[in-house]
């Protein structure tokens, strides 16, 4: 049988639907739908809440521990509606035990990523949208696998109720979510704004929607979508160099919208929004460093609510002759844009150790089965 959605899919042999590829699972479904799906089970609407309840806020990892929920139900949900097929492969943890990277293999036997950062006042969970990545950014591990195809909401989810997990394990709650794993979330906006309802519901996770961050490299028609979006997640714009000829190297998605017209969205953005904007710049070696990028980004950025993060190359095989700058140049490059009335900070990327740059983890592995 099929469902309405005609991207949807059902057999009598296999009780699981299939959305655009992808299984469904428990963490796909918002409440409401969730609760459809409860009555077409022939049971309760109510339990459509318990089982949130279960899965976001005790953080249930099977239907067994959900003890509340009659046997049956829990039998039958195990069989029509897994709460997720991702499976854990490894993990890392940094030397000073501050960020554990996860890697996760999905139900078609690809892998993806997820990084969870604990600092003294926050926890941060920083996850993939895609599998691999279309943008090809020059200095990005994940920009060498080229776009295997988009995550689901659910996987999306998936990474969050597991860092939650794991959080939970050291006696610490997750306080924030940063969309700037692997992948183009605008590229996948459907899915990673679903992902973003489904963890916000008050039912559920109750995640404050600005705790939530999206991170995207420049693709200006949904800076505008996203601006008249109901849920109000914070917005990150991946820029890394302040003109055209600079940035058409580092991020090839500036070929199609220009610098111009990307900030022009984002002064749109705020001025719809009131929200602030955050600038990820990634300070590289003697190709974006020095003081006059520096007051040109400040001049591109002059007027515009926003604040930069000056993030120094973690770096990776994507392109061995990028390197960091000296502290000294990277505390330079962010005092001349402070200085110039652009508010800076100089934020270090994490887990250096364990190969805490995006996409770093699925290469290792990958190369490392197939020997």
């Amino acid at each position: 049988m099929t469902t309405g959605d005609p991207t949807t899919t059902q057999t009598e042999t296999n009780p699981l639907r299939v959305r655009r590829g992808v299984p469904e699972t428990f963490y796909d479904l918002t409440l409401d739908e969730l609760t459809g799906r409860i009555d077409e089970l022939g049971h309760p609407a109510y339990r459509a809440k318990q089982l949130y309840h279960w899965a976001y806020h005790q953080l249930a990892s099977t239907y067994d521990d959900m003890t509340v929920l009659p046997k049956n139900l829990r039998g039958e949900l195990a069989n029509h509606l897994p709460l997720t097929h991702l499976q854990p492969v490894t993990e890392q943890e940094s030397d000073d035990g501050e960020t554990l990277k996860l890697l996760f293999q999905t139900h078609d036997g690809n892998h993806i990523e997820t990084v969870l950062m604990f600092y003294p006042d926050r926890v941060t969970v920083c996850v993939s949208c895609q599998i691999g990545c279309a943008v090809g950014c020059s200095f990005c591990a994940t920009g060498m696998m080229g776009l295997t195809r988009n995550l689901s909401a659910g996987e999306m989810v998936g990474q969050v109720v597991a860092a939650a997990r794991r959080a939970r394990d050291f006696d610490r709650q997750l306080t924030n979510i940063v969309m700037m794993g692997m992948g183009e979330p605008f590229q996948n906006y459907e899915s990673t704004m679903k992902m973003a309802r489904i963890i916000n519901d008050p039912e559920g996770m109750k995640f404050g929607a600005r705790r939530i961050t999206v991170s995207t490299s420049g693709l200006v028609p949904f800076i505008d979508r996203l601006a008249e979006d109901p849920i109000q997640v914070k917005l990150a714009i991946s820029l890394h160099a302040p003109n055209n000829h600079l940035r058409d190297t580092l991020v090839p998605l500036n070929r199609r919208w220009k610098v111009e017209e990307l900030v022009d969205a984002c002064r749109r953005y705020v001025d719809r929004t009131g929200r602030r904007i955050s600038f990820e710049y990634c300070l590289i070696k003697g190709v974006n460093d020095s003081d006059e990028t520096a007051r040109e980004l400040a001049r591109l950025l002059k007027g515009l609510l926003c604040h930069v993060n000056v993030i120094p190359l973690n770096p990776t095989p994507a392109e061995p002759s990028y390197e960091r700058p000296s502290e000294a140049r990277i505390q330079r490059f962010a005092q001349v844009v402070n200085d110039s009335g652009i508010p800076t900070s100089v934020r270090y990327s994490r887990g250096v150790d364990i190969a805490a740059a995006c996409g770093q983890l699925r290469v290792e592995h990958e190369s490392a089965s197939a020997n």
